[in-house]
C-alpha cells in the first residue's frame, strides 16, 4: 500500500490554513468611519437585538434627527422617526437651533428621549424606538426651557438610570467655546418631574456633552472638552462616589483626542454601551474638508479600564466585530 502520509499532511495542513483564514475574516474590524453620511452626537438603544443610533444631521442639525438601524455596526438601515423635529419642538422661548444631541432609554417598557431644540431640552416617549414617538409631556411645552438657566447653554441631555431604578438627567453647555455648565438632577418615576433642584455639578476640564456610566460602584462623569469646531475637541471624566459628584479628574485624561497624523480629529460627544462584558465607545470626529462649517462622522471603538477602574486611553482604531 502507498504510503500517503506526506499528502495527508499537506492536506490537513492546507485544510486548516482554510479554516484558521475563515475564523480570521469572520472577525473582520469594523472600520471608522462606521458608515457613510455625516451625523454628530450619537445615542444608542438596544431592543430585541437591534441597535437603534439616534444622531445630529450635520451640518449643525437639521429639522429631524438622523436614525440608523443596525445589527452588527457594519450594515445600517437609515429610519425616519415622527418626533423630534423643528416645527413640533418650538415654543415662545425657543432660539433657532435645529434638531440636537438626543439621549434615548428604555424605562419601565417605554422608550423615553431627551433632545435639544432651539436650545431648549424636550423629552419624548415611544413604546418602540421607531415609535411614534410623542411629547411626555402633555402640554407638549419643552422640559427645560432656554431662559430656564440664563448661564447655562440648554443642550446636551444624558439621561441615566442607576442599578437601584433611580433615573438621573444630566446636560448643559457653555456659549463661545468657554465657560461650559454641567447640571444634574434627579427624575421622578414618570421620567418629566424633577425629584429635587436641578443644580450644577461641573467637572474640571468641563465643556459639553455628559455621559454617564457606573461600573462596580463608581460613576463616571465622560464629557467633551474643547471646541467642537476644531482639533481641540476631546473626551474626558471624572469619577465619583455619588451620581452628583465630588470629582476626580481621570488618571488618563484625554482618553480620546486628535490623533498624530489628524486621521481621527476632533473626536468628542460619545455614548457608552456594553456587549457581551466589552465595552464600546460611539463618537463623531470631523470630516477632513474645506467648508466654514464642520461635516462630522460617526466612529466606533473599545474602551477600557486598567486594573484600579481607570478608563485607559482609547485608541482609534476600530474594533472587530462583536456578534
Amino acid at each position: 500500500m502507498m504510503n500517503n502520509s506526506p499528502f495527508i499532511s499537506r492536506t490537513l495542513f492546507f485544510v486548516l490554513f482554510i479554516t484558521a483564514f475563515n475564523c480570521v475574516a469572520q472577525e473582520t474590524f469594523i472600520k471608522n468611519p462606521i458608515t457613510e453620511g455625516y451625523y454628530a452626537d450619537p445615542t444608542v438603544v438596544k431592543d430585541h437585538g437591534v441597535y437603534y443610533i439616534y444622531a445630529t444631521i450635520d451640518p449643525w442639525g437639521g429639522k429631524e434627527l438622523g436614525v440608523l438601524e443596525t445589527k452588527d455596526f457594519k450594515t445600517f438601515t437609515q429610519r425616519h422617526i415622527n418626533w423630534p423635529t423643528k416645527e413640533a419642538c418650538t415654543s415662545s422661548t425657543s432660539g433657532d437651533a435645529m434638531v440636537w444631541a438626543p439621549s434615548v432609554r428604555k424605562y419601565n417598557g417605554k422608550f423615553y428621549m431627551y433632545v435639544a431644540v432651539g436650545s431648549e431640552i424636550w423629552v419624548g416617549v415611544s413604546e418602540h424606538p421607531l415609535g411614534p414617538w410623542k411629547n411626555a409631556k402633555v402640554d407638549n411645552s419643552p422640559l427645560i426651557t432656554k431662559t430656564d438657566f440664563p448661564m447655562v447653554h440648554n443642550i446636551d441631555a444624558d439621561c441615566f438610570i442607576d442599578d437601584n431604578g433611580n433615573a438621573y438627567l444630566y446636560w448643559g453647555s457653555g456659549f463661545n467655546w468657554v465657560n461650559g455648565h454641567c447640571m444634574a438632577v434627579k427624575l421622578k418615576k414618570d421620567m418629566i418631574s424633577f425629584d429635587g433642584t436641578p443644580k450644577e455639578i461641573t467637572p474640571p476640564h468641563y465643556f459639553e456633552a455628559p455621559h454617564m456610566l457606573k461600573r462596580n460602584g463608581i460613576y463616571y462623569l465622560m464629557y467633551s472638552y474643547g471646541k467642537a469646531i476644531d482639533g481641540t475637541y476631546q473626551v474626558r471624566y471624572s469619577t465619583s462616589n455619588t451620581p452628583f459628584g465630588p470629582w476626580t479628574e481621570g488618571s488618563y485624561d484625554p482618553v480620546l483626542s486628535t490623533s498624530p497624523d489628524s486621521t481621527t480629529l476632533g473626536p468628542g460627544h460619545h455614548t457608552v454601551f456594553k456587549e457581551k462584558d466589552q465595552y464600546y465607545i460611539l463618537y463623531h470626529r470631523i470630516h477632513p474638508q474645506k467648508k466654514q462649517y464642520v461635516l462630522r462622522e460617526l466612529c466606533l471603538d473599545s474602551l477600557n479600564f486598567d486594573k484600579k477602574g481607570d478608563i485607559l486611553k482609547i485608541k482609534p482604531s476600530g474594533v472587530r466585530r462583536f456578534n
